[in-house]
């Protein structure tokens, strides 16, 4: 007995090859076989046949048309983005912002699919599989919300804050942190020892947080956010940066926390 597809499925397969999404990858979302993507495509693109869902809105540009933008969601995207996110260009003017996340923290792959639904309310955001998830989502204005977007890696071009993403970023410092601590950092336990008057060595433990990333400029953006919110750091290697006092640590786990 063949498979019958639901409306929205149909809807959605149509949306995303709208958008440029490559019949491929449009069939694995959507569990169809190409050659019935394609038949949507010819039935409901090229013959015009009525679409149920048709007429979806845009999702306008806050750059470009002055739309509404959710500043904490954004923030923490942004830097997700600067950790372990990418723009690639995808077809007909189309590009693909993706998130990589390590795929045993499936709360936060989570959370970042709902920021960025927060951030383009519009947007679907489908996760991949494999060594690392990858949670991506495409639209033609990322490269106006994130202008750091070029070739080659980042730790090797210079990235810099334009004025308005460094007013959003003075607004919603605690987001950026979570974003960035989230992807490229870590809250671990370390420990040291201390000699007692007695002689006996004693071994004390403490949580502290750590950032590591190769591009200074990315660096640099995460420690005026710590400064921002008066919490001490310091740089135990060129590409690290270290919180270990108690009061930055329990600012830390006010709103970034554990991975979970």
């Amino acid at each position: 007995m063949p498979r019958v597809s639901s409306q929205e499925t149909v809807e959605s397969a149509l949306r995303m090859s709208d958008q440029g999404v490559s019949d491929r990858v449009n069939a694995d979302i959507h569990g169809a076989a190409i050659k019935t993507i394609r038949k949507w495509r010819r039935l409901y693109q090229r013959q015009g046949l009525p679409r149920l869902g048709s007429g979806y809105p845009a999702t306008h540009c806050p750059r470009c048309d002055e739309a509404d933008l959710n500043g904490s969601a954004y923030a923490h995207l942004l830097g997700w983005y600067l950790g372990d996110g990418h723009t690639a260009d995808a077809r007909r003017g189309v590009y693909v912002l993706s998130i990589s996340n390590d795929p045993k923290y499936s709360g936060l792959s989570d959370e970042i699919a709902a920021t960025m639904r927060l951030v383009k309310p519009t947007g679907s955001p489908c996760k991949r599989g494999g060594q690392a998830t990858r949670i991506e989502v495409r639209w033609k204005h990322w490269p106006c919300l994130f202008p750091q977007h070029g070739p080659g890696r980042k730790h090797l071009r210079k990235i810099e804050l334009a004025d308005w993403q460094q007013e959003i970023v003075a607004r919603y410092p605690d987001r950026l942190l979570r974003g960035l601590f989230h992807s490229d950092g870590c809250r671990v336990t370390n420990w040291t020892t201390r000699e007692l008057k007695s002689g006996e060595i004693k071994r004390y433990e403490y949580l502290r947080y750590v950032f590591a990333n190769e591009s200074e400029d990315i660096i640099g953006i995460l420690t005026a956010a710590l400064d921002l919110l008066e919490i001490p750091w310091r740089r135990p290697r060129r590409n690290m940066v270290a919180v270990s006092q108690r009061a930055g640590v329990e600012a830390l786990d006010g709103f970034v926390g554990p991975k979970s």
